[in-house]
């Protein structure tokens, strides 16, 4: 009796089957729409409503899918929100290559403008990675909480938690094998935005090609807005 209880507990979900809460990851998304929105006529690569309307159209049937915490998962599922990121990262780094674009060819005079611009370009850049890191790792957000380890797909990040079982004992409470710990939306954001800063990994590392070649994607277009465009609108206010 002792070891079959055992055995049920051990086979139970972490989270108990609550899963990772819908609302984060709705209020990101819809904060990267939103800043697509105000970005300047010129750096938009459709009609100013079109795109922010494809990806909303894909938001609706993933909230409705998971309208308050992520449980469910099937093909549709997984094929909506990864096109939903794809679609975002997509028109970000269009918006970014008009930027670059505009500012090769001396085409923009308004420093200020073009300073906004940058700014927006660079915090859609971190959302939309972030999304993206959070989606793949693991198998995505249903499947971290409501799989068995030893079912998960491999990793794409290693985080802090899943090497510090042997630290003192505060820290060891916390890690991956003694608490079941598994990350979420805002630890993906913060290897975004530490990625997008330092354009390096930091405490995070990445472990499978397709988590380099993004952090890499990343890295390189924040430097180009940092470096190139930020720059840029500085000598026009000059």
């Amino acid at each position: 009796m002792a070891r079959r209880r055992e055995t049920a507990r051990t086979r139970q979900p972490r989270h108990e089957r609550r899963g990772e809460a819908r609302l984060p990851a709705v209020v990101a998304t819809l904060t990267a729409i939103g800043l697509y929105l105000v970005l300047p006529q010129q750096l938009l690569i459709t009609p100013r409503f079109a795109l922010p309307a494809l990806e909303v159209l894909l938001l609706l049937p993933l909230i409705a899918i998971n309208p308050r915490r992520l449980t469910r998962q099937t093909k549709t599922f997984r094929v909506l929100s990864l096109t939903l990121v794809l679609t975002i990262a997509a028109g970000n780094l269009a918006a970014l290559g008009l930027l670059i674009d505009q500012l090769v060819h001396a085409k923009v005079a308004d420093g200020r403008s073009l300073l906004i611009a940058a700014l927006q370009v660079w915090l859609t850049n971190i959302i939309v990675f972030g999304l993206a890191y959070w989606e793949l790792d693991r198998g995505g957000p249903v499947a971290r909480t409501q799989q068995l380890r030893d079912e998960l797909p491999l990793a794409d990040f290693r985080f802090s938690q899943d090497e510090n079982d042997d630290a003192v004992g505060e820290v060891a409470d916390g890690a991956s094998k003694n608490s079941d710990w598994v990350p979420t939306l805002m630890d993906y954001l913060y290897v975004s935005v530490t990625n997008s800063t330092a354009f390096s990994p930091t405490d995070t590392m990445p472990l499978t090609t397709r988590a380099k070649l993004l952090m890499a994607i990343q890295s390189v277009a924040a430097l180009a807005t940092s470096l190139l465009v930020i720059a840029r609108a500085v000598s026009i206010l000059r």
